[in-house]
C-alpha cells in the first residue's frame, strides 16, 4: 500500500507538496482520475481521487475517509537523552515510529554529551517510518528540552515522594480509579524506599488499578504473556510517559526532582543497555501490553 502524507487540506480537497507531489506523479506515473491513500498525520486516512496532476502540486478529492487509522489503543511519550552518534538516536526514533510512539521529546541531562539536535531531520524520519509501517498519525517531535524543564512541565511536584511514587491506585484504596498518566523513569539508582520495578509489573499494576479494560483476564493474560481479546474504547486512553537517560544515568538532582514528580523508578533487566536500546525496550512493553 503506498501512502502520501498531506497537512494541506482544506474540506474535500488534498493538496500534495511539492516532494509528495514530484513522487506521485514522476516517479509512481500516477495520474488525474487515479486513486491515491493520503494521510494527514494526525490519524486519518483518506481515500483520494487525483483532480490535478501537476509535478509539483498535485490536487486531490476525498472519496473516504478513515479516521483513527491504525491507531493504538494508548498514547505514550519517550522523553530521551540524545545519543552522541546521533545514528543511534535516529534509529531508535525510526524503529519507536513503527510501533506506534506518540511524541519524542529530545531532553538534556547534566549528563549529556550531545546537546545539540537537529529535529527537522527527525521530522523526516518520522514521516518516512510512519507511512511505511501504515500509520495514520505521525509523531510528534518536540524542540529539546533539559530533563528538568521537561519534569518541571508535567504538573507539580507531590509533597509526599513515597505516595507519589506508587504512580497508581492501590485495588484496595477503596478509591476511584483516577486515569492519572503513568509516570515511568528508567534509571540505575535504588533503595529501600524507592525499589524499582520492571516495565512490565509496573504496567499491570497501574492498568489494573486505572483502566477496567485490562483488570482480570487481561491482566492475568498479561502477566502470563499471553494474547488478550479486545481493546480499550477510544474515549479511554492511557497516557504513559517515559523518561530515559544518557548512559551515565541521570544526575541525583534530576532523580529527585522526577520522584517528586511521580515518576516511578524502573530497571531493564540485568543487562547494560546502550540508551537507544533501553528506550526501544519500553516502547516495545508498552506495545506488547496494550497494541497487541
Amino acid at each position: 500500500m503506498e501512502l502520501f502524507y498531506s497537512n494541506n487540506i482544506d474540506g474535500e480537497i488534498v493538496r500534495l507538496d511539492e516532494e509528495e507531489s514530484g513522487h506521485c506523479v514522476r516517479v509512481l506515473r500516477h495520474r488525474a482520475g487515479d486513486e491515491i491513500s493520503v494521510i494527514d498525520g494526525r490519524g486519518a486516512l483518506l481515500q483520494c481521487r487525483i483532480t490535478s496532476d501537476r509535478p509539483k502540486a498535485v490536487e486531490a478529492e476525498v472519496i473516504s475517509r478513515i479516521e483513527g487509522w491504525n491507531a493504538h489503543p494508548y498514547r505514550l511519550t519517550m522523553a530521551v537523552c540524545p545519543t552522541k552518534n546521533m545514528d543511534r538516536y535516529e534509529w531508535f526514533v525510526e524503529k519507536a515510529t513503527e510501533m506506534g510512539v506518540g511524541s519524542i521529546i529530545p531532553v538534556i541531562g547534566e549528563h549529556s554529551e550531545r546537546r545539540v539536535v537537529k529535529t527537522q531531520r527527525l521530522e523526516k524520519i518520522v514521516l518516512s517510518a510512519a507511512k511505511q509501517s501504515l500509520k495514520g498519525a505521525i509523531p510528534e517531535i518536540a524542540e529539546p528540552v533539559s530533563v528538568k524543564d521537561f519534569i518541571m512541565a508535567g504538573g507539580e511536584a507531590s509533597p509526599d515522594v513515597p505516595d507519589a511514587l506508587s504512580g497508581y491506585v492501590p485495588a484496595d484504596a477503596g478509591m476511584e480509579a483516577s486515569n492519572a498518566p503513568l509516570r515511568l523513569i528508567a534509571c540505575c539508582f535504588e533503595d529501600a524506599e524507592h525499589p524499582r520495578k520492571s516495565v512490565k509489573e509496573s504496567l499491570v499494576e497501574w492498568l489494573g488499578a486505572n483502566f477496567p479494560a485490562f483488570a482480570g483476564k487481561r491482566v492475568e493474560a498479561y502477566e502470563e504473556n499471553t494474547m488478550r481479546d479486545g481493546r480499550l474504547p477510544d474515549t479511554d486512553i492511557p497516557e504513559i510517559t517515559v523518561l530515559i537517560g544518557t548512559e551515565g544515568d541521570f544526575s541525583a538532582d534530576e532523580l529527585h526532582m522526577a520522584m517528586e514528580h511521580g515518576y516511578i523508578p524502573v530497571h531493564l533487566g540485568p543487562s547494560r543497555l546502550r540508551t537507544e536500546t533501553a528506550a526501544l525496550l519500553c516502547v516495545a512493553e508498552v506495545y506488547s501490553a496494550l497494541a497487541l
